[in-house]
């Protein structure tokens, strides 16, 4: 299993952004989006596997939105301890979008290899990242539909 967290507070994938040049459009990241993904993959670095995983990945992000200020005191421990969550955009799954992009060819070769996915949203006073992944064993049944 490969386990790290990515400290700052998270950005979730943008809308892709498109230009016009010669005639052509060109479709990119927005800065934002673009820059978080660059600073995952540099934390996802320092614990690059000698060879990237191979076969069917289980991925876990636990994301950890800043406690808002409007909290009370109350509210801030409620949201400490995993009662209070948020329920607001960005969604999940905008989340685990950069994070599966940006550790593409440093801890997989695709994220189509991701079978199992789980994404969790929480507040804390330490904006993160929590990311874990490991490899799923293939049973010796599946071996055989594979070969038929």
């Amino acid at each position: 299993m490969i386990e790290f967290t990515v400290y700052g507070e998270p950005v979730a994938q943008g809308r892709p952004r498109a230009s016009t040049r010669g005639g052509f459009v060109k479709m990119y990241d927005p800065k934002k989006s673009k820059d978080f993904k660059q600073y995952v993959k540099l934390v996802a670095s320092e614990y690059k596997p000698d060879q990237l995983l191979s076969g069917p990945l289980q991925l876990d992000v636990k994301v950890f939105k800043p406690t808002l200020k409007s909290f009370s005191k109350k509210k801030k421990l409620e949201a400490e301890q995993g009662l209070l969550r948020p329920i607001s955009k960005p969604d999940v799954d905008n989340y685990v979008k950069g994070i599966k992009d940006a550790l593409n060819k440093v801890i997989w070769n695709d994220d189509s290899q991701i079978v199992d996915l789980h994404v969790s949203k929480y507040y804390s006073e330490t904006p993160r990242i929590e990311v874990a992944v490991q490899t799923l064993e293939v049973q010796p049944e599946q071996l055989s539909l594979l070969s038929n």
